[in-house]
């Protein structure tokens, strides 16, 4: 429907062909392509970003919310005691991490598809893939216990190391997991995992064929790239999963051009709203581990006041995001009323 629209929009030319040079010097262009962007237009987007901001693949841990972790079977501790405690700690005994171990290799995986066939290298191997290597296979990876001894002073069989999120607020990322099973299994094989029994899974984990450039090292909030600022990125390729999350960076950049086009200066969405705290997110995350997103409510800001009730504290996330993006409205209403008059 959407391709529907925008085919009967008089006002748009719809041009079938492959794009392969993209001018930065002149004109407005707006790079929304996804994650089989073409080898040539892959090279040229590598261009402008300095050859180093490219990726195509796309390995992504599960994150669970931090209220549904079990406290009372974990413990925080960094590795031989260096550094602060910054990780959870699940330790398992050995009966523990071989019912884990027997789910995890029996677990379904993903149909893959043609596109798809994953060429996987030693640093993102998914886990289950780790874990048919042997039996022990996890012990000496992902899992290692090695310095990490629980509050009794005792060194667990094996540990899962949650860490938390950057520029996420009560959520934990589960180190290594990055895996290639349907998100049910994902759901009932992590769910062995001491401590994440009654887990509330934000995001589960993928492997996937993706092309998206490190939008922190490489856009601003306005989805301006820094250097080029008349070349703008949405959609997938900005480091945004999902269909609604690319089509709103698609309709925040649009709006953005067209104050550009008009030779006013583009207003950023608010952080408390949905659409700011996205681009937040793809614009302000650690660009030495960038990862692409969904929108979740753990990328929106915290409350000023404490709110213990979930669904609450949800609901005032979302008037708080309603009041000020109806101002972002306004202001754009303004600034596109102020450059008709010009």
């Amino acid at each position: 429907r959407v391709t529907e629209t925008l085919s009967r929009e008089p006002l748009i030319t719809v041009r079938r062909e492959e794009v392969t040079r993209i001018d930065e010097s002149c004109g407005l262009t707006l790079v929304a392509t996804g994650p089989l962007t073409s080898e040539a237009l892959s090279q040229e987007i590598a261009r402008l970003s300095g050859g180093a901001h490219l990726y195509f693949y796309d390995s992504i841990s599960p994150i669970v919310e931090a209220d549904s972790i079990d406290m009372a079977r974990v413990y925080k501790a960094a590795r031989y005691g260096k550094g602060s405690a910054d990780y959870i700690n699940c330790p398992m005994t050995r009966q523990e991490y071989d019912r884990f171990y027997d789910a995890l290799v029996a677990a379904e995986s993903v149909a893959g598809h043609d596109w798809e066939r994953l060429n996987y290298f030693e640093g993102c191997l998914p886990i289950e893939e780790l874990a048919r290597r042997g039996r022990d296979t996890l012990r000496f990876g992902p899992m290692k216990p090695v310095g990490l001894l629980d509050p009794q002073g005792r060194r667990p069989w094996a540990v899962v190391q949650l860490r938390q999120e950057n520029l996420r607020a009560d959520s934990y990322n589960l180190v290594g997991f990055q895996n290639h099973l349907k998100f049910g299994e994902q759901a009932r094989v992590l769910r062995l995992i001491p401590g994440l029994e009654n887990a509330r899974f934000l995001r589960f984990g993928q492997i996937h064929r993706n092309t998206y450039i490190n939008g922190p090292a490489l856009l601003g909030e306005t989805l301006q790239m820094k250097a080029h600022p008349r070349v703008l990125f949405a959609g997938q390729i900005s480091g945004v999963e999902g269909y609604v999350e690319s089509i709103a960076t698609g309709l925040m950049a649009g709006v953005h051009a067209a104050a550009l086009a008009a030779g006013a200066e583009p207003v950023p969405p608010p952080r408390a709203a949905a659409f700011g705290s996205l681009v937040h997110y793809i614009t302000h995350a650690d660009s030495a581990d960038f990862q692409p997103a969904n929108i979740t409510f753990d990328l929106l800001p915290p409350l000023e006041e404490k709110v213990r009730d979930r669904a609450q504290r949800h609901q005032h996330q979302c008037e708080r995001a309603l009041r000020e993006f109806d101002g972002w409205l306004a202001a754009c209403e303004r600034l596109a009323g102020t450059a008709q008059t010009r």
